[in-house]
């Protein structure tokens, strides 16, 4: 016989003789087994494996499944939707010819337009390699946008792009806004002006993007080893502290700071090179060098290994 204990409301299986041995699931019999001595102290366990065997000759197109699609809660009843499928006799069409059953009564729509925005979120995230936890904060965000009707007149394309950002910033794996247009079909202003009317919307903020946030990613684009990187990380740093590049983006102070630590050592990027990964400009580039070059030996990490001695490196 099976033993219960009472927690939290919800009774637990056990072994009579060993209360607290895990006990092993046999979905095959249906039974839960105690490892210890092999008693059977639960049967008729529900199976919740799929419903049927794929085999390797099936054709791409067939669906095994019979249950539908999960449940979404981010649409009005969870998309828990019959689908009709297609008819084929006689008694399917009207008199002109018609189908009587149309699937698309069975989702309004504005669920409609969310699974779509869905769509081109995943399809975006999937292209710079964002993972779950960006799309499902970005979903979110958008279904709050949306069902608050705020930006009417923008697009959801726009929107959406805007919540990738947003998410990607709250998440604390930023990217530049050059990345999020590279992957939509919005223009970079488009998205700017989309970012700033959510924030208002939602009355939320997000942290100031620093030179850390993206130095690593660059770094490692680029080709650069370890050195380099935390060299490039100690003058970006260090100039922000020293208040060498007042008003200047941090992405282009990471980008002068990568390419003075990489002039300085034997793995040497162009400005060009780095403007790409980075998204910025080469005279960016080269206006946030010239800031912080005449304090260039303040700015190395003392443990540094110099390739080019400071002396030596680019005066542009």
């Amino acid at each position: 016989m099976a033993s219960t204990s009472r927690l939290d409301v919800l009774p637990r299986v056990t072994c009579p003789n060993h209360p607290d041995s895990i006990l092993v699931e046999d979905y095959r019999a249906g039974d839960m087994i105690c490892p210890e001595c092999g008693l059977v102290v639960g049967d008729r366990v529900i199976d919740v494996g799929s419903e049927w065997r794929t085999f390797s000759n099936d054709k791409a197109t067939k669906d095994p499944s019979r249950v539908g699609d999960t449940q979404n809660p981010l649409l009005s009843d969870g998309d828990l939707t019959t689908m009709i499928g297609k008819g084929t006799g006689a008694a399917s069409f009207d008199e002109f010819g018609n189908s009587k059953y149309q699937n698309r009564r069975t989702m309004s729509s504005s669920d409609r337009a969310m699974m779509n925005a869905f769509k081109e979120i995943a399809s975006m995230a999937d292209r710079i390699n964002l993972p779950r936890n960006i799309v499902d904060r970005t979903n979110n965000l958008f279904k709050q946008v949306y069902e608050q009707k705020s930006l009417k007149g923008r697009s959801n394309d726009a929107i959406a792009s805007a919540c990738l950002y947003i998410a990607c910033r709250q998440e604390g794996v930023p990217r530049t806004f050059k990345e999020i247009c590279a992957v939509s079909r919005i223009s970079k202003k488009e998205i700017g002006r989309c970012f700033k009317l959510i924030l208002k919307a939602l009355e939320t903020s997000v942290d100031l993007i620093t030179t850390g946030d993206f130095m690593s990613r660059f770094c490692s684009n680029l080709g650069l080893p370890k050195q380099v990187q935390m060299a490039a990380t100690h003058i970006a740093r260090k100039a922000v502290e020293l208040d060498l590049v007042p008003g200047r983006s941090p992405i282009s102070v990471a980008a002068a700071a990568i390419y003075m630590a990489s002039q300085a050592s034997a793995e040497k990027r162009t400005q060009k090179e780095i403007g790409d990964i980075a998204g910025v400009a080469d005279v960016t580039i080269r206006q946030s060098y010239r800031l912080i070059y005449p304090r260039a030996p303040d700015l190395f990490p003392p443990d540094f290994k110099f390739d080019t001695p400071v002396d030596k490196l680019p005066q542009l």
